[in-house]
């Protein structure tokens, strides 16, 4: 019995790119992606002003969140200005105890409608 032949051929890895050819074009050229359309400068002006206005749904977003922004201001004002009176904390916690029942009642519409 003989021994069994275990060698393996080597290729050179660059002779045998070469032997394959120019690879093929995969996608768009260099000069395809030079000589593309381009926008001109009154578009690319009205693509930014676009921008800048941003959407009407975050601005009515944000209008919301100052109007909130200030109740809660002219309620912390109210806190620190009353002070230690009782009676001034008693009309402030009946005050918040309407806005949390219209948080509440703003919760269901918006559901509702949704």
């Amino acid at each position: 019995m003989g021994k069994r032949d275990n060698r393996v051929a080597y290729i050179n890895p660059i002779a045998a790119a070469r032997a394959r050819g120019p690879a093929q074009n995969s996608g768009p050229s260099i000069q395809d992606y030079l000589s593309r359309p381009r926008p001109t400068w009154e578009e690319l002006k009205e693509q930014l002003e676009k921008k800048k206005k941003g959407s009407r749904a975050l601005a009515d977003f944000e209008d919301k969140m100052n109007v909130k922004w200030r109740k809660e201001l002219a309620k912390n004002r109210e806190k620190l200005l009353a002070g230690s009176d009782k009676e001034k904390d008693k009309k402030t916690t009946d005050k918040e105890k309407e806005e949390k029942k219209e948080k509440k009642e703003r919760v269901i519409v918006d559901i509702a409608n949704h």
